[in-house]
């Protein structure tokens, strides 16, 4: 064992994994990262999530905190540190059928959370990949595959169950510790560590999934029409896109789910789509929610997607945006399109820490190996001016710049406020900006 762990609290023996165990090797990395920390600590209880922090504090590591290891910046590992893996926190309980209230614990992944769910008829909204740990993006927002109908996972958290840096466990409601409740819905990453959520469920089984692929034009008026039908849209339907070009040719793969197992409900939904241009492939399907999020997702992460990414959100897709899309999908980045309104604007901008409540389109721009910093900066520098806001979970490099876009005005203010009341030493992340 490393020699600054030599002193490992009882209630961590056997859940220190280090550089010489045979553990070690499918827990160094995140999906994106390659990483080399010193120790791994695998907690089963807030306690040991307590006991990991005091000995990070004892030797001087850095802390890096995982759930499902998704995260697009590598922060769920470091080089030289300790790693929190939550992913022995992974029970998930009805606690309350008739209102629909779920305890799941942080270090679940969202097809396992479906599978458990689907026995009763309810589902949550989530990520787009079933390895997805709970823990990210309940506290940073959750824009899923239902996120029209249902609007973020933060936008029904109910009551949250945190280790702060120093140790103590603290349950967030919006009685008993609301400012908590508050910054761990939207910026939980820098104020405490999550281990449980209550959540609101919704009443869902099977979904429409339908897929379309649409030439699209240079102008961008393709990307236009698709953004008119989904202002009109009903909430049951949500769409991803991603751009793909090929020489001069441009298409949209277009991923529509409608929550509804109503044939004639989904038809209505998806067939406006059909109108936005040259569509040369189509099909849809009424199939469990499972499908979206499938057990088979689950898998160990060993960096096996390097790469940078940024964001922004999008107001309304001008001529200018739309144009600024299809120029930079030209290029050698991946431009995806995730459809927002609906119950996304439903919240008050101030409810949560997630105060982009008035915008309509995420664009998320990846460019890959090699010169992926600079390849996505030329990409991603004739959008940006058209952007208004940004998410904080699809960032590859957060700075001060992205903390200002993620969190706007008041906003930002009370998010610093915050992380400093909770986590004055910036245990969890450097210290906020000033």
């Amino acid at each position: 064992m490393n020699g600054t762990l030599s002193a490992v609290p009882a209630e961590l023996a056997g859940k220190v994994v280090t550089p010489d165990d045979h553990r070690y090797r499918p827990l160094r990395s995140t999906y994106t990262t390659v990483g080399r920390p010193a120790a791994v600590v695998l907690p089963e209880s807030a306690g040991d999530v307590a006991a990991a922090l005091r000995l990070a504090r004892e030797t001087g590591l850095r802390v890096a905190v995982r759930s499902g290891g998704h995260g697009l910046s590598g922060s769920g590992t470091n080089d030289g540190g300790l790693v929190i893996d939550l992913s022995a926190l992974h029970r998930i309980d009805v606690l309350d059928r008739g209102s629909r209230l779920v305890r799941v614990e942080a270090g679940a992944r969202w097809a396992q959370v479906a599978q458990a769910l689907a026995p009763q008829g309810l589902a949550i909204s989530s990520g787009d990949h079933g390895n997805v740990g709970v823990g990210g993006i309940a506290t940073g927002g959750g824009v899923g595959w239902l996120v029209r109908q249902y609007g973020l996972t933060i936008d029904h958290i109910r009551a949250v169950e945190v280790v702060l840096p120093d140790g103590t466990y603290v349950r967030a409601d919006a009685e008993a510790e609301p400012d908590l409740l508050w910054v761990m819905r939207g910026a939980g990453a820098g104020a405490g560590i999550a281990v449980a959520f209550e959540i609101e469920a919704m009443e869902l089984r099977d979904v429409g999934h339908a897929q379309l692929v649409a030439a699209v034009d240079p102008a961008g008026q393709t990307l236009r029409r698709w953004a008119d039908v989904m202002a009109r849209a009903p909430r049951e339907l949500s769409t991803a896109v991603m751009l793909s070009s090929q020489g001069t040719t441009t298409a949209a793969f277009i991923t529509a789910v409608v929550a509804s197992d109503s044939p004639s409900v989904i038809r209505d939904a998806v067939e406006p789509l059909l109108g936005i241009g040259d569509v040369r492939a189509q099909q849809a399907h009424v199939v469990p929610y499972t499908k979206l999020v499938p057990p088979h997702h689950l898998h160990s992460n060993s960096g096996q997607m390097p790469g940078s990414t940024t964001n922004g959100l999008l107001t309304g897709m001008t001529p200018e945006a739309a144009r600024a899309l299809v120029t930079a999908s030209a290029g050698p980045v991946l431009i995806q399109l995730r459809s927002l309104g609906g119950a996304t604007h439903d919240p008050a901008p101030s409810a949560t820490a997630f105060a982009h409540r008035h915008q309509n389109t995420l664009v998320i721009a990846t460019a890959f190996p090699p010169d992926a910093p600079a390849t996505l900066a030329a990409a991603w520098r004739p959008l940006a001016p058209h952007t208004d806001g940004a998410y904080v979970n699809f960032e590859s490099a957060p700075d001060e710049a992205t903390f200002a876009r993620a969190y706007p005005g008041p906003t930002r203010t009370f998010v610093t406020d915050l992380w400093k009341r909770y986590d004055p030493d910036g245990v969890l992340r450097p210290r906020p900006p000033a």
